[in-house]
């Protein structure tokens, strides 16, 4: 963890006036200025930032708005050589990487297409490895690229929810990302961070789940960037406590809700947390479930970011942390306690309240009702019907560990196993077993583990149980998928002539385990198919070279349980 001296902390308050003016933040670095162009030739528009609390994740680009168009000439950000291009299911979809002198390198992700090169080098692997999901690393100096040169067009593929450009900036020998307005690619912004509300959290414990106490504190706005509590009282608390607050930048009114850039927590002028989004790190990001309040964002949709750390949570973000942020008041007086979220052009919002130890207030406390599972080791529970091993640095902090069984579903081959609950998160996964208790010998290699709350969790059979590594706990059996996926043509029929069409499109789908590969050959040899998932969109464009006639066509889908259906059809071209 990086420390900040207090003096340096104090110079990041919004201060006592002009606060949308105070353009001060806090990095680590300095950045150079005017290096890197905008890739798009049409005014930045975000529609996410750097930093942003996804579900599963930060957010470790910018998004520029593409007009709601694909299509759009994408440019090099600056000189460089390209290191990498990839082709992706969901994800990034199409992606370049770009190398540049300076010791960063630029990221541009959800491309609809690639320039002649690129496109070259893409479709070569692609027919190599006889797959269309590819991860290429280029050689050093292959692929130049000057300033502002064409690398692509911009577009809507992989998991993207509607056309745009993510952008990223990498430190290039980490490939840590980092936060690409601090390289004055900046969006228009006058408008200070919302504060929405704050939690108080009661960790008499001093351990943070689903059963600790909360205390939602409703807020008001008194102008220029000033809040204060709804009540106007102090909090009370009575023993250890911690803080979190919801709280969300827009670039302009009724504009997308972003990011902030910092989140400072102060008592008594003393600074106990504070967190920037500056950088970030790939292997840590989904740790995102444990930086903010998961159990309360799963029964309420709201994100609210904690002031304070479990212990085993490895984010990097806390650039200052006294205590891990759990805070004691040594008194009953009365004490101030301030909170300061700026966006990264240095907009500044405050929050000021009191609060005070109060003997008389009960904390709740979380009695203890199961197994005590420890963060930093490994753990193993055993029953009847059930195995798993959660290795250490999978907890986020000491589990109090709860397992119950109950009566098969409809559908299953087993009890249905309650293995905690979906409000835990886990860092990583952990190995789960459960033995089939009616399964028929001819349906052991179809068996899978399925979770009451989501579906397929996936697994295989092996020497009575079925086994699967998985990132959840919930409600889980055994059950079966022995359905093929369905293959349905949308412009292509038996025999049909294709001569004015340039390529033929299917829709694919599966309903449990989901699909696996695809494959599809014109007289007997390899080609091709392009897959957007979000849409269930198959579809091949015909190379030029393919001769006039009567050709025959055979796809091949698998889902993940090896059930197989096959399309066949001839056409004339």
């Amino acid at each position: 963890m990086k420390k900040i001296s207090l003096a340096l902390l104090f110079a990041f308050t919004c201060g006592a006036s002009a606060l949308a003016q105070n353009k001060n933040i806090i990095t680590s670095r300095t950045y150079p200025q005017g290096y890197f162009r905008y890739s798009l030739n049409i005014a930045p528009d975000a529609s996410g930032t750097f930093g942003e609390l996804r579900s599963t994740h930060f957010h470790a680009g910018d998004d520029y708005r593409t007009q709601q168009r694909i299509g759009l000439p994408l440019h090099a950000a600056a000189e460089g050589y390209v290191s990498r291009v990839r082709v992706q299911i969901g994800g990034g979809g199409n992606s370049v990487y770009i190398n540049h002198p300076n010791g960063f390198t630029s990221v541009y992700l959800h491309m609809d297409s690639f320039n002649d090169a690129l496109t070259n080098i893409i479709r070569t692997e692609q027919y190599k490895q006889q797959r269309f999901d590819v991860d290429v690393e280029v050689k050093a100096g292959q692929v130049k690229l000057t300033k502002g040169q064409f690398i692509g067009n911009a577009g809507n593929t992989g998991g993207s929810g509607g056309p745009h450009l993510h952008f990223e900036i990498r430190d290039t020998k980490t490939q840590h990302p980092l936060n690409p307005q601090l390289f004055g690619l900046h969006f228009r912004d006058s408008f200070a961070p919302t504060i929405n509300g704050i939690m108080v959290y009661d960790l008499a414990d001093g351990v943070f789940n689903e059963h600790t106490g909360r205390r939602y504190q409703q807020l008001k706005a008194l102008g220029s960037g000033r809040y204060a509590l709804a009540s106007g009282a102090p909090i009370s608390v009575n023993g250890k406590f911690g803080l979190g607050i919801n709280s969300i930048d827009r670039h302009r009114a009724g504009g997308f809700q972003n990011g902030v850039y910092s989140i400072e927590l102060f008592l008594d002028g003393k600074s106990i947390s504070t967190v920037v989004f500056e950088e970030l790190d790939f292997n840590t990001s989904s740790a995102i479930a444990s930086y903010i309040d998961f159990p309360h964002f799963k029964r309420t949709k709201v994100k609210v970011q904690k002031s304070f750390k479990d212990p085993g949570n490895p984010i990097e973000l806390f650039k200052n942390l006294e205590n891990d942020g759990i805070i004691t008041l040594q008194d009953d007086a009365v004490h101030d306690v301030k909170y300061v979220v700026k966006d990264v052009h240095g907009n500044c919002s405050e929050l000021d309240f009191k609060i005070r130890n109060n003997p008389a207030y009960t904390a709740k406390n979380n009695p203890a009702k199961g197994e005590l599972m420890k963060y930093n080791t490994d753990n193993k529970y055993e029953a009847e019907e059930i195995k798993l091993h959660i290795p250490k640095g999978a907890l986020y902090s000491d589990l109090d560990f709860v397992y119950s069984k109950s009566a098969p579903r409809a559908n299953g081959y087993s009890s249905v196993h309650h293995v905690q609950n979906n409000l835990t998160p886990l860092f990583s996964t952990y190995n789960l077993n459960i033995k089939p208790t009616s399964l028929p010998k001819n349906l052991e290699s179809k068996a899978i583990i399925a979770s009451v709350e989501g579906g397929s969790v996936g697994g295989k059979f092996e020497n009575g149980w079925v086994t699967v590594n998985t990132k959840i706990f919930g409600s889980f059996y055994v059950t079966v998928d022995t359905i093929a996926p369905t293959i349905t043509p949308r412009n292509f029929s038996a025999g049909k002539n294709v001569s004015g069409q340039s390529k033929i499109d299917f829709t694919i789908a599966d309903n449990f385990s989901g699909i696996q590969s695809f494959n599809a050959y014109i007289d007997g040899k390899w080609v091709l198919m392009e897959y957007d998932s979000k849409n269930r969109h198959l579809w091949h464009r015909f190379d030029s070279g393919l001769s006039k006639g009567k050709h025959t066509f055979k796809l091949v889908v698998k889902d993940w349980k090896d059930n197989e259906k096959v399309y066949e059809a001839s056409f004339t071209r």
